[in-house]
């Protein structure tokens, strides 16, 4: 009898015979996609990736949580004969002929375009590859407002409706990057949206109602309504505001089992040290300092932040600190994050500490051999009682006496290098300042535990700066104001533009502009320079002659943000100060302001057309307070209101999707879910991200 035959069904799913592997489904999460640099997007070559740099995006993932600052708003499509006022309207249209000119530095393009009520005359600014496309006869879709040269365009579609459309996305940017090609760069990245996974549990998701993430971040960017973009925002504040929270509880967990020597109370050598100070300390000072006191006698390591507007006098708290440890009979730190600000700090302290009979040495990466070797001694024989450095500090080599209290100043790294340099189980106390003040609530936020001292007001001497925003037709009047100054025995700082390019570059540009002027606005006045390729000998000359008054202006690029002090100088211009940032705009005011006498800060611009939203905003910030608190505020509006104060220029963790103000349930949710959700795998690489690259986060 013949055998039966059989069927086997194939290897796969349902089949007899699994296969060898199996196939990845859609929803793995593939990270490294998001880890791709930027220009792997179509549409991004070297000049749009380095316009993206600038942005803080350098990946698919860094697009992807640029998140809109807002969305337009629904708009009425009208005809041209019905155009009204200056109410924004859409218009569908063809092109009857279109021809671009220049003002200075201005690209002006307009076009003749009709429909079938009438003609209008549409312009652009700064957008000369459009002339290109702008043909007879071409069909487009414009947004805008009517004014009285025509309609001012702010965005268009040649065929279908997106970038004119109701709710399309508007970005944080630059002046030189259009939101067009934002939103063309975020609707490639959003292929990518799913490969980051999905981190929540499915049991949180659906307890809170939370869309998946990738749902999210592709209703982020391209919502059907307000509120379909604010529930997915609030579904990403969550993720990070949790990411957060479980960092957090990491850093409290590994700093209980440290352990400090509470230092005896203050005696005979810090109330010297506030006789010998040239001004009385300020009531805000005086609780900075008890604050301090109190955590000195305790066994765990202080660690507080001393944050204080510009010219608040934050230092003289710090040096107070420092003397705490040496009355004690033991070394306190002073950890800068530049030389020039390193230099700047031993300068101020070393007279006051010389009066004590303190020891005070500098380390920087630019001391010679020798002279390394010798400072390195005096640390470690304890000959030193106050250390003021750069990273050079933190360096494996230098090894101190007694270190009891370290003061790491502008949110400079002080975390697993210093603590593997100590002895085993001992941690120094701790002080962290800035003069980027944040919102309290914000504070404690990303700081975690850490305690938060404030000086809000500056010594009661000093009079508010007054804050001037000219355009550039206008720079010859800034000068002439500067010149009266100088002739009334008074000093100056010019600050250079942020050019492109690398800090050689930025030296030339500041060179260049120092010998421009001494030729023609500053002509028969002392003017010196400085920037960061200096050799630290020829700063610290430069910096001194002006200390003394020997020059009269002083040219630099941002290396003077922080740190210096010289009371006679009561005007500084900043040129092209659309180009900075608000913080480091509010930094660099600090520098005049510093004496009794009215100080001035000017600041010039691009032509208005030529400037960004956001850039409008930030000059009309410093011209309406002198604040820091309250630019702090402005600035996290401007940003979007997620990114923290100066993230990027200071290295504090930077929330992209969070408003705290609108968002203190999903805080008090997030620490929630962080107390239950401790120890389980979710997260778990976020975190890691977060504590490896935050100079904060608690860190101690």
């Amino acid at each position: 009898m013949p055998a039966t035959p059989t069927t086997r069904q194939l290897a796969g799913f349902t089949g007899v015979d699994p296969p060898g592997r199996w196939p990845p489904t859609r929803t793995i999460p593939r990270a490294g996609a998001l880890e791709q640099p930027v220009e792997t997007l179509p549409g991004v070559g070297p000049a749009v990736r380095r316009k993206l740099g600038r942005l803080g995006i350098a990946t698919v993932g860094d697009v992807l949580a640029h998140r809109p600052r807002r969305y337009e708003s629904p708009a009425e499509e009208r005809t041209i004969a019905e155009l009204f006022g200056d109410e924004e309207a859409v218009l569908d249209v063809v092109v009857r002929r279109a021809s671009a000119r220049r003002r200075g530095r201005l690209h002006i393009l307009t076009a003749h375009v009709t429909d079938a009520t009438g003609e209008i005359r549409a312009t652009w600014f700064n957008q000369p590859w459009l002339e290109g496309k702008l043909a007879a006869g071409t069909r487009l879709r414009l947004r805008g407002k009517p004014n009285r040269f025509g309609f001012q365009v702010s965005s268009y579609d040649i065929g279908d409706a997106a970038e004119t459309a109701d709710f399309a996305p508007v970005y944080p940017s630059t002046a030189d990057l259009a939101q067009k090609t934002l939103r063309t760069v975020t609707e490639a990245a959003l292929g990518f949206a799913r490969d980051g996974g999905e981190p929540l549990p499915a049991v949180v998701r659906a307890s809170d109602q939370l869309p998946l993430r990738a749902d999210a971040l592709v209703r982020l960017h391209r919502p059907r309504s307000d509120a379909e973009a604010e529930r997915a925002r609030r579904r990403l504040a969550l993720d990070e505001l949790l990411t957060l929270q479980l960092a957090l509880r990491r850093r409290t967990a590994e700093r209980e089992v440290l352990v400090a020597e509470a230092l005896p109370p203050p005696a005979e050598l810090v109330a010297t040290y506030r006789d010998v100070l040239p001004f009385t300390l300020t009531a805000a000072q005086d609780r900075a300092i008890a604050e301090i006191d109190a955590d000195l006698a305790r066994t765990t390591p202080m660690q507080r932040l001393l944050q204080g507007d510009v010219g608040s006098g934050k230092t003289a708290v710090a040096l107070y600190t420092l003397l705490r440890a040496v009355e004690a009979g033991r070394q306190g730190a002073l950890m800068a994050p530049t030389e020039t600000l390193a230099e700047q700090h031993f300068f101020t302290i070393e007279g006051l500490c010389a009066e004590l009979g303190v020891r005070v040495a500098l380390l920087t990466s630019s001391l010679t051999a020798r002279e390394r070797r010798a400072a390195h001694q005096l640390v470690a024989s304890g000959d030193v009682g106050i250390a003021v450095g750069t990273h050079a500090l933190i360096q494996r080599e230098v090894e101190f006496a007694d270190l009891a209290v370290a003061v790491v100043d502008e949110q400079h790294r002080f975390g697993v290098e210093q603590r593997a340099a100590l002895a085993e189980g001992r941690s120094p106390h701790v002080l962290h300042m800035t003069a980027t003040p944040i919102p309290r609530t914000l504070a404690l936020t990303v700081y975690g535990d850490l305690a938060v001292s404030e000086i809000s007001a500056p010594p009661a001497d000093r009079k508010p700066i007054k804050t001037a925003w000219v355009t550039e037709e206008r720079s010859a009047e800034a000068y002439t104001r500067l010149r009266r100054h100088l002739d009334d025995g008074r000093q100056a700082y010019v600050v250079c533009p942020l050019v492109e390019g690398s800090e050689t570059t930025l030296a030339r540009a500041a060179e260049d502009e120092a010998a421009r002027l001494r030729e023609h606005e500053l002509a028969g006045y002392r003017v010196g320079c400085v920037h960061g390729r200096l050799k630290t000998a020829e700063r610290r000359a430069t910096m001194g002659a002006f200390s003394r008054g020997e020059l009269e202006v002083l040219v630099a690029t941002t290396v003077i943000e922080v740190g210096i002090d010289v009371p006679n100088a009561t005007i500084m211009i900043v040129q092209e100060a659309d180009r900075f940032g608000l913080a480091q705009l509010h930094q660099l005011r600090g520098r005049v302001g510093r004496g009794a006498e009215q100080s001035f800060c000017l600041l010039v611009s691009r032509h208005r057309d030529e400037l960004s939203e956001s850039a409008i905003e930030r000059l009309e910030a410093m011209t309406s307070t002198t604040d820091g608190f309250e630019l702090a505020e402005r600035d996290l509006e401007i940003r979007g209101e997620g990114q923290l104060v100066g993230a990027r220029q200071s290295g504090l963790t930077d929330l992209r999707f969070t408003r705290l103000r609108a968002d203190r349930d999903l805080l008090e949710r997030a620490k929630e879910l962080a107390a239950a959700l401790e120890g389980e795998p979710f997260l778990h690489d976020e975190v890691e991200r977060l504590l490896g690259e935050a100079e904060h986060v608690g860190e101690s």
